[in-house]
């Protein structure tokens, strides 16, 4: 009488186990520039909010720098207290800062730096730029990247 035997071989689950091994050495690395280019996108949406806060500012105080009372605008009350000095802006953890750099009566440049440490501490954008005409730059990219490539 011949027995009759259910279940996988040996062989058959060595071939699953290779199957979704390759479908994850591909998969992982596309879904972790995904989240990246996600989060680099909320850095700019910061970043733009910030410049639109930067335009009210100078709506009312007819410069960049400093308010009608002589404050700069880098001081804690005034940007710092803007609520776009961090992306995420609502909690999470931070990946991005912003600061504001030279900063003149009729200029501004907004930076949003990756934070060290970060998942963002490694992204191939570096450093996003923003400036009161609405130039959007780079700084510290990643050889042969572009605007248009950290900019979508």
């Amino acid at each position: 009488m011949k027995k009759n035997y259910s279940g996988f071989t040996l062989i058959e689950v060595m071939i699953v186990v290779a199957i979704v091994a390759i479908v994850a050495a591909i998969a992982y690395p596309s879904y972790q520039e995904h989240v990246r280019k996600s989060r680099r996108a909320d850095a700019q949406s910061v970043a733009l909010q910030a410049a639109q806060w930067m335009e009210r500012f100078y709506t009312d105080n007819l410069r960049y720098d400093q308010d009608r009372a002589g404050t700069g605008v880098g001081d804690a009350t005034l940007f710092g207290s803007s609520g776009f000095t961090v992306s995420p802006v609502g909690g999470g953890d931070v990946q991005y800062n912003l600061t504001l750099t030279n900063i003149t009566p009729t200029t501004f440049t907004l930076n949003a730096a990756p934070v060290a440490g970060s998942a963002q501490a490694n992204d191939k954008c570096g450093t996003l730029t923003l400036d009161e005409a609405g130039v959007k730059g780079i700084s510290g990219a990643a050889p042969g990247v572009t605007v248009a490539d950290c900019w979508k």
